[in-house]
């Protein structure tokens, strides 16, 4: 792009931002079952976007500067502080930055010369990410592939002298169950180490579903043991993106969180996140969407939700060739496929309109598409069943993805970092993902087959050159 010489109109502008958007899924209505969260009430995310816009110019950087962002945040964290076992919170940006603060507040808590974190293969690689970031290394155990959940007695053989910060998920993304957050905490505690709860899907879901009828387990700041826990409101808060909070049991251990440095001569700095300036627009979103919801707009979403992820898992169950894996216990779904390539009938969902998102086998866990279910898809359960069951048999008729001989033995051979970016380009186009510009959706099976095929390093190069790709210069 290049500056226009003169400015242009907000109407040519608005215009020229839906001709983007037109490959775009669509972020309303549920035929999306990943990334974005929808109550299906127009009226709510009018507020959150009318308030958004009132906070976007107001910069957190300076809460002297901006006392509204102080208010606006003390009430947000604690509504989230009040349904989740109380502590001492944070606002951030979303699950990762979070988490972030959680692994810094306990390693700098810790101070141990060569940290460690112990977590379940199940735990988000945000923690992964901060402690590549923070210099920790990562000690994962594995989970029961039954019950996808972590076993109290492999955290227990994990923990060393290092080990600064235990992790279980509540639930965790890839088969939405809940890790024995109680008795992980219980042994976490005797070995003198931190617990956090990774709470960014269900913070702000189990209780309403637990109010609903669910028999949700303990898993929040009330569970002793538990130090800190990580809960997204662009979730299942259903604000705009951007909105997380980090609570803390210990106000001494939040603090640990923050960065100050008043080594230069300019103006103070004083970060409770880790970015440092930074739009409130995210803060006053979420603060709108729970005041226009309030407790009562909660319990019904989740009512909806858990009616819905149920009839969902009785349905995806009586479908030939599929199978759920494990027993969720929140409102995330994830199915396998006997004798059905699920890669082809995420495809073929694509192809009807609908969004299912696959996940790649890792650790002795099939691959297998994911949903979460939101607010708005009991409205379409029935319709999302009957795409998965015609997609379930078209997979079925076209068989496995093909693969071209030799390529997944090919890639796993390849210096990547040897290849510049056209060749990589040319490296995609052989397996039929067309990277240019405007190229549109391409079909994803015969990709996600050749990744599936590969050890995770190789998976996470591949991923980082496609992402360089379709950037550009």
């Amino acid at each position: 792009m290049t500056l226009p010489p003169t400015g242009r109109t907000v109407e040519d502008l608005l215009a020229e931002v839906a001709s983007m958007k037109q490959h775009d899924l669509p972020v309303r209505g549920g035929q999306v079952t990943a990334y974005v969260y929808d109550t299906g009430r127009p009226e709510v995310h009018e507020a959150a976007a009318r308030a958004y816009f009132e906070m976007l110019e107001v910069n957190c950087l300076d809460p002297t500067a901006f006392p509204s962002i102080v208010e606006m945040e003390k009430q947000v964290v604690g509504a989230v502080a009040d349904l989740l076992g109380g502590g001492h919170g944070v606002f951030t940006s979303g699950g990762t930055e979070s988490i972030m603060l959680a692994v810094k507040a306990a390693r700098d808590a810790a101070g141990r010369a060569a940290p460690n974190l112990v977590l379940p293969v199940t735990a988000h690689p945000a923690f992964h990410k901060a402690a590549h970031y923070l210099g920790l290394r990562v000690k994962a155990v594995p989970v029961d592939l039954e019950t996808y959940k972590l076993r109290v007695e492999d955290v227990a053989a994990a923990i060393d002298e290092d080990t600064v910060l235990v992790v279980v998920s509540a639930p965790s993304y890839p088969q939405g169950v809940i890790d024995p957050v109680a008795e992980v905490a219980a042994v976490a505690a005797e070995a003198g180490v931190a617990c956090h709860v990774d709470a960014c899907v269900g913070g702000w879901l189990l209780p309403w579903l637990r109010e609903a009828g669910a028999d949700v387990p303990p898993f929040d700041l009330s569970v002793p043991g538990v130090t800190s826990l990580s809960c997204d409101l662009h979730k299942f808060g259903y604000a705009p993106k951007g909105a997380s909070v980090v609570l803390f049991a210990d106000p001494a251990t939040r603090r640990r969180a923050y960065f100050a440095s008043a080594a230069w001569p300019g103006y103070t700095i004083i970060n409770a996140t880790v970015q440092s300036s930074r739009s409130a627009g995210p803060l006053g979103g979420a603060w709108a969407t729970l005041q226009a919801l309030g407790r009562e707009g909660y319990v019904e979403l989740g009512r909806a939700t858990l009616k819905a992820a149920s009839r969902l898992r009785e349905g995806i169950a009586a479908i030939p060739g599929l199978r759920v894996l494990g027993e969720p216990e929140s409102s995330l779904v994830a199915f396998a496929g006997d004798g059905i390539d699920v890669f082809v009938l995420a495809d073929a969902a694509r192809e009807r309109g609908w969004f299912l998102q696959p996940q790649l086998s890792y650790a002795g866990i099939p691959a297998n598409l994911h949903i979460t279910v939101t607010g708005v898809t009991l409205a379409g359960v029935e319709a999302m069943l009957k795409v998965i069951a015609d997609s379930a048999e078209t997979a079925r008729r076209r068989g496995p993805a093909a693969v071209p001989d030799g390529l997944v033995e090919l890639i796993a051979d390849l210096d990547l970092d040897a290849l510049d970016d056209a060749t990589f380009a040319e490296l995609a186009a052989s397996v039929g993902v067309d990277l240019r510009p405007g190229a549109g959706q391409p079909g994803m099976a015969v990709v996600n087959a050749v990744l599936d095929a590969l050890p995770a390093e190789t998976r996470e190069a591949i991923l980082l050159r496609f992402l360089a790709v379709i950037y550009g210069s």
